[in-house]
């Protein structure tokens, strides 16, 4: 390993991480004008530059602690990163971890859960996809057989997807699984709790992050980190409503009858076991399929009367796609397919296809595969067909024009092919997944005005190949980026636990090629799983 490139450095600044909290993908506030010299904050200069100087910063009373690799976000795209360059060889002080989460699967475990996959039901991903193991092996389903002493999970791998449904691990192995490697890792020596404010190019190269520290963890307003290396990890960039629905809550202020699927609405189903409820379901995806597998197993477990109506944009009643040989399965409504893109995405045809592709054709390529899909499981179907039989399920497509509250009643309007039919339901649950606009996350929305970062065919970050931030370069410094914000790129599964660790694996490489860690080569992943195996630290 090569050293890295020199640097011209203050006199006075911190070798290692003040031991205060900090740091995150969502901001606090900021003065519009900025504050005064000297003050510990943002002064006006430093709002207005696109480039720092080490004099700027100091000259606002900031704090001012080097750090070579800095990552912004501290979920699974964070992690798994910072468990191949821990891999790699580079150890805890050398690296920084940005984030407002307690631990790494947080947010992930948060959002299964209320989408109504707890920590007993399995999620949506391969046996051998696991972010906390980059070799894949234990699988998950061997993992299972053993811990459970059942044949029944390898049994499921050998004869999926033609005789079984496609394996999926439960989401508490996975999360004990991340526990385990966190520990080892050493995660919690490298995270530092607070919120991103932004991200800056520094003159001479490389970055500063600016953090807003816990409150009372320390003296000054903003920390900065002066990086040589940035990754940006931060997730989704929020979650967005369709206009009515939007439209509904805010005249109302009914956040209780009108839910996502992606906040909490828990009170949905307990509501449901003291009464008789009809449910207006909307969208088809994999988050439509769990909470109507819900909402049929309470009424079956407790023996409910609870009506469902389930509206759908577009119905899939068939077999779809642009030609015979390109074509995915569909019924009743979904569209199914075992995993969120087809397999070749993470390592075939396909893979080698969309790295070679360039704008508008990228971006027609994306929408050949996408598309709203979920897996089709046996169990599920069998009630969805006993429900339409009785008439307690029933389907609509259209879109809904107006939503009103009438009696206690929500009263959607809906605009079907026969006309305007009017619904009545006392609870609306969205499972649309609508995201918002990268824009409207602060640290994103910074960086799109004044690092250079652009977007993709798909309006998100524009990365390399190698998923570097295109046009984000500092001298010697480079901005990386992975996870949602980067779909559109030249991989596209990229918000998945393997498309996580394809992203992780290239930035780690491109990181050898600069001399910042060692390639992870034949004898190192040896090594490394050995010692992955028997729990010992990298």
């Amino acid at each position: 390993m090569t050293d890295q490139p020199d640097r011209a450095q203050p006199e006075t600044v911190q070798r290692r991480r003040p031991a205060a909290d900090a740091a995150g993908p969502a901001a606090a506030a900021a003065p519009a004008q900025g504050a005064a010299p000297d003050s510990g904050d943002l002064t006006g200069e430093l709002l207005t530059s696109d480039q720092w100087t080490d004099e700027m910063v100091r000259a606002a009373g900031i704090p001012v602690t080097d750090i070579p690799f800095v990552t912004i976000g501290g979920g699974i795209g964070s992690f798994v990163t910072v468990d191949y360059l821990r891999i790699a060889g580079v150890s805890t002080d050398r690296v920084a971890v940005l984030s407002n989460l307690d631990f790494a699967w947080q947010t992930y475990e948060y959002l299964t859960r209320v989408s109504q996959i707890p920590r007993p039901e399995r999620i949506r991903s391969d046996s051998a996809s696991r972010p906390d193991n980059i070799w894949g092996f234990p699988s998950y389903a061997l993992a299972e057989a053993v811990g459970e002493r059942t044949f029944a999970p390898l049994w499921q791998v050998l004869i999926e997807p033609i005789w079984a449904d496609y394996y999926t691990p439960k989401a508490g192995r996975v999360f004990a699984g991340l526990e385990r490697e966190s520990k080892r890792i050493g995660w919690s020596e490298m995270l530092v709790k607070g919120q991103v404010r932004m991200v800056r190019k520094r003159q001479g190269g490389g970055y500063f992050v600016i953090l807003t520290p816990m409150v009372g963890s320390t003296a000054t307003k903003r920390l900065a980190y002066r990086a040589e290396f940035v990754h940006l990890a931060v997730g989704y960039p929020g979650l967005r409503f369709l206009p009515e629905l939007q439209e509904f809550r805010t005249a109302h202020q009914d956040f209780h009858h009108v839910v996502s699927a992606y906040e909490e609405h828990e009170h949905v189903y307990e509501a449901a076991r003291t009464k008789h409820l009809v449910v207006m379901l909307r969208g088809g995806g994999i988050v439509a399929s769990r909470v109507l597998q819900r909402l049929m197993d309470d009424r079956a477990k407790y023996g409910l009367s609870t009506e469902i109506v389930h509206l759908f944009r577009t119905y899939i009643s068939s077999s779809h796609g642009p030609n015979a040989w390109n074509r995915r399965k569909g019924a009743n409504g979904f569209a199914y397919q075992g995993f969120n893109y087809p397999k070749s995405v993470w390592g075939g045809q396909l893979k080698a296809r969309m790295r070679k592709l360039e704008g508008e054709d990228r971006g027609r390529a994306y929408k050949l595969m996408g598309g709203t899909n979920t897996p089709y499981r046996r169990r599920w179907q069998a009630q969805m067909k006993e429900g339409r039989d009785a008439g307690w399920y029933r389907t609509m497509t259209g879109t809904v024009e107006q939503m009103r509250l009438e009696h206690g009643k929500i009263i959607s309007v809906v605009k079907t092919q026969n006309g305007m039919v009017e619904v009545a339901a006392d609870f609306v649950v969205d499972c649309t997944g609508l995201e918002a606009d990268i824009a409207e996350h602060r640290v994103l929305a910074d960086l799109l005005e004044h690092s250079g970062a652009g977007r993709n065919p798909l309006g998100r970050l524009d990365v390399e190949r190698s998923f570097e931030l295109r046009g984000s370069a500092s001298g010697p410094g480079v901005m990386y980026a992975s996870g949602a914000t980067t779909l559109g790129g030249y991989f596209p599964g990229v918000d998945t636990f393997l498309g996580l660790q394809v992203a992780a694996q290239e930035i780690a490489d491109d990181l050898a090629r600069r001399g910042f860690c060692h390639r992870i080569g034949t004898f190192r992943s040896i090594t490394q799983w050995l010692r992955w195996a028997r729990d010992r630290q990298p």
